[in-house]
């Protein structure tokens, strides 16, 4: 068991001479077969294949609806269009303004 600690201080990079109470206890494990290298297997690695995936999904979904991508050439159509509509509106509060002076002289 000594010597087995010992390799294990040489593999962490201290001296031989240098053995601690954990390499130790690592080379007891070891000698005594606790030391498990193989983890317990968990609920679902017992499992097979098969019974570990579902090949029938649960929710068949829905198809989301489909948005047309916007048109460029709508979209400038229609910034034109209120652009001129805001002039009209400018042109006629200017005219009606123009109107009201002519009136007051």
């Amino acid at each position: 068991m000594r010597e087995r600690a010992r390799e294990i201080a040489v593999i962490n990079g201290r001296s031989q001479h240098n053995v601690l109470e954990s390499d130790l206890l690592q080379a007891r494990r070891e000698l005594t077969g606790d030391e498990q290298l193989n983890p317990t297997p968990t609920q679902a690695e017992t499992l097979t294949e098969e019974e570990r995936w579902d090949p029938v999904p649960e929710s068949i979904g829905h198809r989301a609806p489909t948005i047309p991508a916007p048109d460029e050439q709508s979209m400038n159509e229609g910034m034109v269009e209120e652009g001129i509509a805001d002039a009209e509106h400018e042109q006629e509060v200017e005219a009606t303004r123009e109107s009201l002076r002519r009136e007051r002289e």
